[in-house]
C-alpha cells in the first residue's frame, strides 16, 4: 500500500482546513493509506517512508512560514538522494500573493528531485490589515472542494502507480 504524507504548518487555520480536505479526499481511496501530520511532528522517517507528499503552508512576509521551514531545514539532508521522483505537490494560504512562498518549496523540491504531480494551488484570503492577517481564517467551500478533489486525484494515482 502506498503513503501519501500531508504536511502542513497554519497560524490562522487556513492551512490546517487545507490539509483536513486533502486528507479527507485522499482518504476516499482505499488502497492508499494518508498520513496528516503537522510540519513540527513531521519527521524524515515519514518522509523516506512515504510515496508522495502534500506540502501546505501559510505565506507569511512574502515568503514560506518559519515551522514549515523548520520542517525542510531537519528532514532535507536525511531525505536526500533517497527519495528521488516521488510526486509532490504544494498548497499555499497567502494574504494576496503566495508566489514567495511556493517558489521556495519548489526550490526545495527541486534538490529533493521530486516530480511535481498538479501545480500549486494558491487560497487568496485577501487579509491586508494586521487585524485581518492575524484573525481566524475561514476557507471557502470551493477551495476546500478543490483540496478534496487534489487529495482524491492524488491518492488514487499512487494507488494505480500512475506516479
Amino acid at each position: 500500500m502506498k503513503t501519501l504524507l500531508i504536511t502542513y504548518h497554519s497560524i490562522t487555520g487556513g492551512s490546517k482546513a487545507m490539509a483536513q480536505a486533502v486528507a479527507e479526499g485522499a482518504g476516499t481511496e482505499p488502497n492508499t493509506s494518508t498520513l496528516l501530520l503537522n510540519a513540527s511532528d513531521t519527521t524524515a522517517e515519514h518522509v523516506l517512508n512515504a510515496h508522495g507528499y502534500v506540502f501546505i503552508a501559510p505565506e507569511t512576509l512574502g515568503s514560506m512560514a518559519g515551522l514549515m521551514k523548520d520542517f525542510f531545514d531537519r528532514t532535507y539532508y536525511a531525505a536526500l538522494d533517497q527519495i528521488n521522483g516521488r510526486p509532490y505537490t504544494v498548497l499555499v494560504c497567502a494574504g494576496s500573493d503566495g508566489q514567495g512562498a511556493v517558489k521556495q518549496i519548489q526550490r526545495i523540491a527541486t534538490g529533493w528531485r521530486l516530480t511535481e504531480m498538479a501545480p500549486p494551488h494558491i487560497v487568496c484570503t485577501h487579509a491586508q490589515t494586521p487585524e485581518q492577517i492575524l484573525a481566524s481564517k475561514t476557507i471557502n467551500r470551493a477551495d476546500l472542494q478543490r483540496c478534496h478533489e487534489l487529495g482524491a486525484a492524488f491518492a488514487s494515482g499512487l494507488a494505480m502507480g500512475l506516479f
